[in-house]
């Protein structure tokens, strides 16, 4: 008995030895609030989204979700903020980069998980930049910064990720370069995500050293010219090393290792065709704008050889607004603050407006009402004002969406596309903030009786964020 006594108390000494030798973290000061986090990173979200091409397909994403969301479960409670939203993005390009926009949104390139030579190397990525934004290192670090006005980042936040002439372009008429404010982190901070971010894979069960060896994988694979990452993450010096020394403090049983989702995700990536730079993929899609700048909304004649709907659905995340699942051979054409999904053949320009035949466009509008139908009822007077002979068919029907009370009619229109008729389904709803969500299902009017169920599908998987 004396025996056992004196091992649980040796067992508790060293336990507490371990809790004291980890590292204490504490957020820096901060003069922004977490909602200003919220609304800075989905501003920029939302421009590095119509910019760069997100990866579409389900294994790899879901992949890195899986992973994120257990790393966010282990984030510490002082650095927990019920107002962020953690989402897992693949960027399809070849650079060996990672980065987080403040309040959640978190991005990682394709070329980085191509490039990490185990599964615990991803997981150390997304452990440190998740650290960067529950520290709130973007706007800690913009605090120190000249004073700048809200609203002014998404431009020079994507001008920071593309780099080189590009990336120039983009962020010219932006007022300071946030880019390097939001991205670009101290070595202060740096030292803080890389210590932070290993406690984080040991509480998610995942082994902190992996952390230390990704650093030297992205080193060893940067190539002459250096890693993009590792210009926006600069060494603090010796970060193999201390964090090495973390995870002495670290113990993580049984920890986890390469998992068959690692495994799949990249022999999946290695069936593609190769990924672009970055700097390619957003000059292509630059040469991909619609007469008004739209992007992803290339010009050109409506061919009308348009396949039906496919009976397979693909699931998106949409700004960290909504995420919605559409039919796979509907292609995504971002604008402004809309998306429409259409499949090839059915949309182009007349007029020298962007236009589409089949298919449907989700998105939020402002409105002065605060009633749904007085809501409802200025979005159909806006989209009157752009289609003269525009006519409402039906009365409004009581439905939901996300489950939120909505209403839902028919209209019918001419249209400047085909010349023939066609028949509208909108779909309406507010959100917690007042703002109308809707969405507007479109098919000529002889092709509308088998889209119809096809747009009520879709509006039931509509699942807000926010």
């Amino acid at each position: 008995m004396r025996m056992s006594g004196l091992c649980a108390f040796v067992l508790a000494t060293v336990l507490a030895q371990d809790a004291v030798a980890q590292t204490a973290i504490k957020a820096p000061k901060n003069k922004y609030t977490p909602q200003q986090d919220v609304q800075l990173g989905q501003e920029a979200a939302g421009e590095v989204e119509q910019q760069l091409p997100i990866m579409r397909d389900d294994n790899v994403t879901s992949y890195v979700q899986d992973i994120g969301r257990r790393l966010v479960d282990a984030i510490p409670a002082d650095q927990r903020h019920p107002e962020f939203n953690y989402t897992f993005k693949v960027v399809n390009v070849k650079e060996i980069n990672a980065f987080a926009l403040p309040g959640g949104p978190m991005y990682v390139n394709r070329g980085m998980i191509e490039a990490a030579k185990s599964e615990g190397e991803v997981v150390g990525v997304l452990a440190h930049e998740i650290s960067h934004v529950a520290l709130r290192h973007g706007t800690a670090q913009a605090t120190k910064a000249t004073k700048y006005q809200v609203g002014t980042i998404a431009g020079a936040v994507l001008g920071a990720i593309v780099g080189g002439r590009t990336g120039n372009v983009i962020a010219q008429g932006t007022q300071i370069s946030l880019g390097t404010a939001f991205l670009r982190f101290s070595r202060e901070f740096e030292k803080q995500a890389d210590l932070d971010g290993a406690q984080i894979m040991a509480r998610a069960g995942y082994d902190p050293r992996d952390m230390a060896n990704m650093f030297k994988t992205i080193e060893a694979q940067g190539g002459s010219g250096g890693p993009q990452w590792m210009s926006g993450h600069p060494d603090p010096g010796n970060r193999y090393s201390y964090i090495n020394k973390e995870a002495q403090s670290l113990r993580v049983q049984n920890p986890v290792r390469d998992t068959n989702g690692f495994q799949s995700a990249q022999a999946r990536l290695r069936q593609m065709s190769p990924a672009p730079s970055t700097e390619q993929a957003a000059k292509a899609n630059a040469g991909n704008r619609g007469p008004e700048g739209a992007p992803g909304r290339p010009a050109g004649r409506i061919t009308g050889n348009v396949p039906r709907p496919s009976g397979n659905f693909t699931a998106y995340d949409e700004g960290n607004v909504f995420r919605i699942s559409v039919p796979s051979n509907w292609r995504e054409l971002p604008g402004n603050n809309s998306v429409t999904f259409a499949p090839e053949g059915a949309y182009g320009t007349a007029n020298e407006q962007s236009v589409f035949t089949h298919g449907a466009e989700a998105g939020v509008a402002r409105n002065e009402a605060r009633d749904l139908q007085a809501a409802t009822e200025e979005l159909l007077q806006s989209l009157a004002q752009a289609n003269p002979r525009l006519e409402q068919a039906g009365r409004y029907s009581r439905t939901t969406i996300g489950g939120r009370a909505g209403l839902t009619t028919t209209l019918r229109n001419v249209s400047d596309a085909t010349g023939g008729t066609e028949r509208v389904n909108v779909f309406t709803t507010l959100m917690q903030d007042g703002t109308l969500f809707y969405l507007i299902g479109v098919a000529p009017d002889n092709e509308f009786g088998a889209y119809e169920p096809v747009f009520r599908k879709v509006v039931s998987s509509v699942r807000f964020t926010r």
